[in-house]
């Protein structure tokens, strides 16, 4: 059966391409580029299967050179209201490594880290996102080990500005779009703006499918580093490269045992 999904601060919205592809329907709501505002926006109870977005990142950025602007905690709790208004069996969210946990009541909590290089593509593009269903379910993300080796580049919002910037057929492809891709009632840099600051295809799709698989894999356990790798008999971890993860993310958090690690809650 397919699945009714509602995307929040779309923009051109990759992620809800992605989750196109897969075979879900997938419902566009109100963004800035567009003239729209979520903070107007309220959603039907009971009308969405899942919740999918990509909040306002820069507050959360380390490349933020300013102080925080506090739009970012705010497009969060937007996230979470809308949420909770549609309450919808599962949700995801994505941002940027330092963006706040979102934890909604009445849903289990997942943390991913998730990289460009884990789903194929050739970028260093790190991601994190954020997941909740009303069973508690997680999401299992078996990858390939050593994908993250070498890789070209992130591809950043600010690339039009660059002296050395890569072709906009490139930079689409990159984000795993056709190198044919255009918009054409965009400016330069709000294409290269606009592409830069979306999920990669490719990632957006490795979720998708992940959701539709939820629950199918029976008890299975997860890496305790984040990664939504399952692992077997008495591993704690998928490889090395998780347990200096954990272990970095112990030490940043100043503490001893992994199950406290956190990053700060709303």
């Amino acid at each position: 059966m397919m699945q009714l999904v509602l995307s929040l601060f779309p923009g051109i919205d990759l992620l809800g391409r992605g989750f196109e592809h897969e075979g879900f329907c997938v419902v566009r709501g109100p963004d800035l580029i567009f003239g729209g505002d979520v903070c107007r926006f309220d959603a039907p109870a009971g009308r969405f299967d899942g919740v999918i977005g990509g909040s306002p990142c820069p507050d959360f950025s380390r490349a933020r050179r300013s102080e925080p602007s506090g739009d970012g905690l705010r497009m969060l709790g937007e996230f979470r209201r809308v949420v909770e208004q549609a309450r919808p069996s599962w949700w995801l969210l994505e941002n940027v490594p330092g963006c706040p946990d979102v934890r909604i009541d009445g849903y289990g909590f997942q943390r991913i880290d998730l990289d460009a290089r884990d789903v194929g593509l050739s970028q260093r593009r790190l991601r994190h996102f954020q997941f909740g269903h009303v069973d508690g379910v997680q999401l299992v993300l078996p990858r390939a080990a050593g994908a993250r080796r070498g890789g070209e580049a992130t591809c950043l919002a600010s690339e039009s500005g660059r002296t050395a910037r890569r072709d906009w057929a490139t930079f689409c492809e990159l984000q795993g779009l056709p190198g044919s891709f255009e918009l054409p009632s965009f400016t330069l840099s709000a294409r290269y703006r606009a592409v830069g600051n979306g999920v990669p295809v490719p990632m957006a799709r490795f979720l998708a499918c992940a959701v539709t698989e939820l629950g199918r894999a029976g008890d299975v356990r997860l890496c305790l580093c984040g990664c939504a790798r399952p692992v077997s008999g008495g591993a704690l971890y998928a490889g090395v490269a998780c347990r200096k993860r954990a272990q970095r993310k112990r030490d940043s958090a100043g503490v001893v045992d992994s199950s406290s690690v956190t990053v700060a809650s709303l």
